[in-house]
């Protein structure tokens, strides 16, 4: 896979190290078993995959590359590049102006863009409508697009089915910028709706199989679904794609369900149209190797990443299932053996937890991070956690113990 050049400071020499071991030993991926970091009293299970993708690499790439090459231009991104602090604080150090928040709330207005500006579109995409103004504006895209490869594929492959007459389902998150954007580019050639979860699958499943009346759909699934959709030829033939960064298992889920309704309600195998193959790799391997580390026993387990990052807040999701869980952004988060600042996703709020730290020993700790959570950052909370437990290591020696 191909290698990227990004800021050093996102870097860790520990995690570096750690990830080229155990690549070289598991070449195929296939063991999904998290590293034992034994430091005696402090017993650390990393995840076997966390970090950034190959999509946020490549995002952050290019756009601290845009800034090298313009330095006398104005530079504006639509959004955040990818959902972590760090790195949008650094571009915006770097002179980058954000034009919109997470939730597409306008900041700068596109009126204020002169065709020399340059604009860059984040790793989760946009909508065709704002491409359209954008090139209307005689300002050109392409070469600053960060658009995540995989993020297209689920483009590429919703434009595929809908030529074959399905509707595309996008199992998302309606005001997520990655799910306007696909929804953008599949109601473009098909009718389209979002379903958030399981039980919005649910609902849809009643207009399927006609058990509820075709007026209620539209009150319910408002904002939803795109325009001149009829439920009455829209829900025959269906596709399920999703937004990359959902739980991959609830993907899965809702389209082997919606697969058994619209069979049982057409009699017709065809009326699904399989598609398996847009789950990101990426997703699926952070998922895959939170469900394996959360096979061994530990005190707790401490999730690190973006608090609006979409795929950060269900690898938290996972852990809270099995063992108290922390979602913290940064190292700086653990105040101490005593006190931890955490963020709870559910309610959107930070929360403060004292004793939190076990007085067990040793203490048993699992720790991951999200798709666009540096490695730096990990390094960080590894450096604190040796330090409120009174134990330290050397790198070679835990390299060595691998």
């Amino acid at each position: 896979m191909k290698s990227f050049d990004v800021p050093i400071i996102y870097r860790s020499p520990l995690i570096t190290a750690i990830k080229k071991k155990r690549k070289e030993a598991d070449k195929l991926k296939k063991d999904f078993s998290p590293t034992l970091l034994d430091l005696g009293n402090l017993q650390i299970y990393l995840a076997r995959h966390f970090g950034f993708c190959y999509g946020v690499e490549n995002a952050i790439e290019i756009a601290f590359k845009t800034v090298d090459e313009n330095p006398d231009k104005r530079i504006f991104l639509l959004s955040e590049i990818i959902h972590n602090p760090q790195v949008n604080e650094d571009l915006k150090a770097h002179g980058v102006q954000f034009m919109q928040d997470t939730f597409g709330k306008q900041i700068i207005q596109f009126d204020n863009l002169q065709s020399d500006d340059v604009v860059i579109i984040p790793a989760f995409g946009t909508t065709l409508e704002t491409e359209k103004l954008l090139n209307e504006k005689g300002i050109h895209t392409e070469k600053y697009n960060t658009t995540c490869p995989f993020v297209e594929k689920v483009w590429n492959r919703s434009e595929a089915i809908a030529k074959k007459d399905y509707t595309i389902v996008i199992h998302g998150k309606p005001r997520h910028e990655e799910t306007r954007a696909t929804f953008s580019h599949a109601s473009l050639n098909a009718p389209a709706i979002v379903i958030k979860d399981m039980c919005e699958a649910k609902e849809l499943a009643l207009y399927i199989s006609g058990e509820k009346p075709p007026a209620e759909f539209y009150k319910r699934f408002d904002g939803q679904y795109s325009k001149g959709f009829d439920t009455s030829k829209h829900l025959q033939r269906i596709g399920v794609v999703n937004q990359t960064t959902m739980l991959a298992s609830d993907t899965q889920a809702i389209a082997d369900f919606l697969k058994e309704v619209i069979i049982k309600a057409t009699g017709d195998a065809a009326s699904f149209a399989d598609t398996r193959d847009t789950l990101c790799y990426a997703t699926n391997e952070n998922q895959g190797s939170v469900n394996e580390m959360l096979q061994h026993e530990a005190d707790l387990a401490i999730v690190v990443g973006g608090y609006n990052s979409s795929n950060t807040s269900h690898l938290v999701e996972l852990c809270e299932e099995k063992l108290s869980t922390y979602f913290i952004n940064n190292e700086e988060k653990i105040l101490s053996k005593k006190e931890i600042l955490h963020y709870n996703f559910h309610t959107k709020e930070e929360l403060s937890k004292v004793n939190w730290f076990p007085e067990t020993r040793p203490v048993k700790i699992l720790l991951t991070s999200g798709a666009s959570c540096p490695d730096a950052l990990v390094e960080g909370v590894i450096n604190k956690l040796v330090n409120i437990s009174n134990t330290h290591y050397q790198l070679d020696e835990i390299i060595n113990t691998i």
